[in-house]
């Protein structure tokens, strides 16, 4: 499941625009929109540094996250967020309100497990990683913190579709018409030398003991 959820205090903003959004950060704070729910937007200031180590500790947009806003606590999921392109520091943020039944599309990391198990890694094959990360429709508080891609057993040429991905219920990928790869086993020159004396080897032998 995702990561655990956490609180962020905010203010109210009553004006909006570029003005309003410069004011916020020469006081320190980055200028936030909460939208969604059938709700109007409502924007926000929100503390600096809260929400920089927020961004830059990971998972900052799959964890569901609580905005008390002048006492009113709203539960949120971080949509998109802007950085200084020379700074790199936060500029704006958008959050999505999360109802009971809200569902959303994030991308979801993936983890890989048992490459010591796959027999094509041992003989000198490569893990050639497709996707990093997938994109999953998940209701908005069952969010996975990742997938987990099993190894053990695969082969040089083997690849590694999202059918063979166990997912959790309520969990499906946005691409639905294809069953697309996450990662394949690849053979170095060496490993590949090494199968294709093992074939041309096998058929002699055979041979001989005729």
């Amino acid at each position: 499941m995702s990561q655990a959820s956490y609180e962020l205090k905010a203010e109210a903003r009553e004006q909006v625009g570029k003005g309003s959004a410069r004011a916020v950060r020469r006081d320190g704070k980055v200028p936030a929109v909460i939208y969604g729910d059938k709700q109007p937007p409502l924007a926000i200031a929100l503390s600096y540094k809260e929400i920089y180590y927020k961004i830059h500790g990971g998972g900052f947009l799959t964890t569901v996250a609580t905005i008390d806003v002048g006492g009113k606590k709203i539960q949120v999921l971080p949509k998109d967020y802007q950085l200084d392109p020379v700074k790199d520091f936060p500029i704006h943020v958008d959050f999505l309100r999360v109802g009971k039944d809200t569902e959303v599309n994030v991308n979801v990391p993936v983890h890989f497990i048992n490459e010591e198990k796959a027999p094509g890694i041992k003989r000198g094959g490569t893990l050639n990683i497709v996707r990093h990360e997938v994109e999953f429709h998940c209701p908005a508080n069952a969010i996975p913190e990742f997938i987990t891609v099993d190894l053990a057993g695969a082969e040089i040429g083997d690849s590694i579709h999202i059918s063979a991905v166990k997912l959790p219920a309520g969990v499906k990928p946005v691409i639905a018409d294809r069953d697309f790869t996450i990662a394949t086993i690849a053979g170095t020159a060496a490993a590949k030398s090494e199968s294709e004396e093992e074939a041309a080897a096998a058929p002699t032998e055979e041979a001989e003991g005729e």
